[in-house]
C-alpha cells in the first residue's frame, strides 16, 4: 500500500468480492457496511496518494465482532434485545482503527453477548467453518474466526473470556493473540465478564498479529483495567526466531487430546526444537481447578450484567444464552470470593513456572472442530474449554495452526508468555510460522456450491 503497487480501493473491491461469494454459506458477517468501507477506503487512497501514510494498517480491510460499538452504526450483540441499537460513539478499539486509516467492513457474529453458544434461535443465524461448513468455528468470534480463514478480511477483532479469540483461531486455522489484561482497552465492547474479558486481533498470519496489536494496544484511563505501560513494536520484535529460547509444554493441559491433535501437538514441539528451542515438559496445576475458578467468576459476573433483562425479558434471550447467564444467579458470594482467592493462587503458580521458562506452549484444542449439530450448549454438562486457564491468570495467549487432522480440519498450539510479554510470544509464533507450510493451504470453497445453498 505504501509503496502503492496496491490501491485501497482495489482491496476494497477484492475484499468485497469474497464476501459476496463466501458469506451466504459462512454467516460471518451480520452486516456488510459498504458505503462506510467505500468512503474510508477512498480516503485513505487520497491520503497515500499524497504522502500522508498513517502505517501498516492504512487502507486495510477489518470487520468488528458485533459486541464492539459504533458511531451509527447497529450493534446488536447477535440478540433480540438489541436489534435498534445504534451506538452514538466507537468503542476505543475502533477509533484507534480508523485513526489508523482501516477501512471498515463490517459487523461480524458472536454467540449472543459473547457467550451461550451456537444458537438458531436467533435473527441471525450461527457463523460456519470454511474448512467445512457443517463444522463449529468456536466461539465466541465465531464471524472472526470464518471470515479471516475464507479470506473475507486481513483482520477482525474478537473478545476473549474464556477462549473465545483462541477457539475460532484454532477451528478455523489461523492466528489470534489474547493479550495480557490491560493491554488492550474495553471502552465501548460489550461485557461478559468485567475481571475475564480481553479484546485482540485475529489474523491469518502471526506477522499481521502483530502489526495490528501495535495499533491496538496502549492505556486508556478511561478503562478500570486498562494498564499505563509503554507498548514495545511488535512487528520489530518478531526477529530473532526461537534459537536459545526454552519452552516448557504443559502436558497435562492436552489430557483427553484426540490422537491427531496429539500427533499436530507433537511435532509442531519438535519444530520449535529444531529452530533452537530448548523443549522442557513443566506441569501446572490440574485444568479442573482453573475451570472451577472460572466458572465461579464469569458466572457471577455474567449474571450481574444481565440481571435485569433476565428478571424483565428473559424471552428475548436465546435459550443456550439464558441458561448458561442463569447458572451464575446460583454462585453464592462465598464461590465468589473462593473462585478469586483460587485464582490468585493458580496465577502465583503459572507466573512460577514461567520463571524457568521463557514461553509455555500447549493444546489450544482437544480435537478438531466438531459438527454444528453435535457442540453441547449445556452450562452443565460442558466443560469450560482449555483455553480459559489464561483468561484466569490474565498472561498473553497466542494461537496457531500446527498441522490439519482427519477430514482437513485445523490442529492448533498455544503459546503464552509473561504478563505484558506479547513481543516474545509473537516472536515464537511467528519462527514457527514461517519454517512450516500450513499458511500455504486455504479451505477452498466452490462458488457454485455456495450459489445452490
Amino acid at each position: 500500500m505504501q509503496a502503492r503497487t496496491l490501491s485501497p480501493v482495489e482491496l476494497l473491491e477484492a475484499s468485497l468480492e469474497r464476501i459476496r461469494a463466501w458469506n451466504p454459506s459462512l454467516d460471518a458477517f451480520v452486516l456488510l457496511t459498504e458505503a462506510r468501507a467505500r468512503e474510508d477506503a477512498e480516503r485513505a487512497h487520497r491520503e497515500i496518494a499524497s504522502g500522508q501514510y498513517r502505517g501498516p494498517l492504512h487502507g486495510v480491510p477489518y470487520g468488528l465482532k458485533d459486541i464492539i460499538d459504533t458511531a451509527g452504526i447497529r450493534t446488536t450483540c447477535h440478540s433480540r434485545l438489541l436489534l435498534e441499537n445504534v451506538p452514538a460513539t466507537d468503542a476505543h478499539v475502533a477509533t484507534l482503527l480508523h485513526q489508523a486509516g482501516g477501512v471498515l467492513m463490517g459487523k461480524l457474529a458472536t454467540h449472543e453477548f459473547a457467550t451461550g453458544g451456537p444458537a438458531f434461535d436467533l435473527p441471525f443465524p450461527p457463523a460456519r467453518n470454511p474448512w467445512d461448513r457443517s463444522c463449529f468455528t468456536g466461539g465466541s468470534s465465531s464471524g472472526s474466526g470464518a471470515a479471516i480463514a475464507s479470506g473475507m478480511l486481513p483482520l477482525a477483532l474478537g473478545t476473549d473470556t474464556g477462549g473465545s479469540i483462541r477457539l475460532p483461531a484454532a477451528y478455523c486455522g489461523v492466528a489470534g493473540i489474547k493479550p495480557t489484561y490491560g493491554r488492550v482497552s474495553r471502552r465501548g465492547v460489550a461485557p461478559l465478564s468485567f475481571s475475564l474479558d480481553h479484546i485482540g486481533p485475529l489474523c491469518w498470519t502471526v506477522e499481521d498479529c502483530a502489526l495490528s496489536l501495535g495499533v491496538l494496544a496502549g492505556f486508556d484511563a478511561a478503562d478500570h483495567g486498562s494498564a499505563d505501560l509503554p507498548v514495545p513494536n511488535y512487528a520489530a520484535a518478531l526477529a530473532g526466531g526461537v534459537s536459545g529460547m526454552t519452552i516448557g509444554y504443559v502436558r497435562n493441559f492436552s489430557d483427553g487430546a484426540s490422537e491427531d491433535m496429539a500427533a499436530g501437538i507433537d511435532a509442531a514441539l519438535n519444530e520449535l526444537s529444531r529452530l533452537g528451542a530448548r523443549v522442557v515438559e513443566v506441569e501446572l496445576p490440574p485444568m479442573s481447578l482453573f475451570q472451577a475458578a472460572y466458572r465461579a467468576i464469569c458466572g457471577a459476573e455474567g449474571f450481574a450484567v444481565h440481571a435485569h433483562d433476565l428478571r424483565t425479558r428473559p424471552h428475548l434471550y436465546a435459550r443456550v444464552t439464558r441458561e448458561r447467564l442463569m447458572v451464575g444467579a446460583f454462585v453464592t458470594g462465598e464461590d465468589y470470593v473462593q473462585g478469586q482467592r483460587v485464582r490468585r493462587e493458580l496465577t502465583a503458580s503459572v507466573d512460577r513456572a514461567l520463571q524457568g521458562v521463557d514461553l509455555l506452549a500447549a493444546a489450544a484444542i482437544l480435537a478438531p472442530a466438531p459438527r454444528l449439530e453435535d457442540v453441547d450448549t449445556s452450562p452443565l454438562r460442558r466443560a469450560a474449554p482449555i483455553t480459559v486457564p489464561f483468561n484466569i491468570t490474565g498472561h498473553p495467549a497466542l494461537s496457531l495452526c500446527c498441522g490439519y487432522g482427519k477430514g482437513g480440519l485445523p490442529l492448533a498450539l498455544q503459546l503464552v508468555g509473561r504478563p505484558f510479554d506479547e513481543s516474545r510470544v509473537l516472536r515464537a509464533g511467528h519462527a514457527y510460522e514461517r519454517a512450516t507450510q500450513w499458511r500455504e493451504q486455504r479451505p477452498v470453497i466452490a462458488p457454485q456450491a455456495v450459489a445452490a445453498q
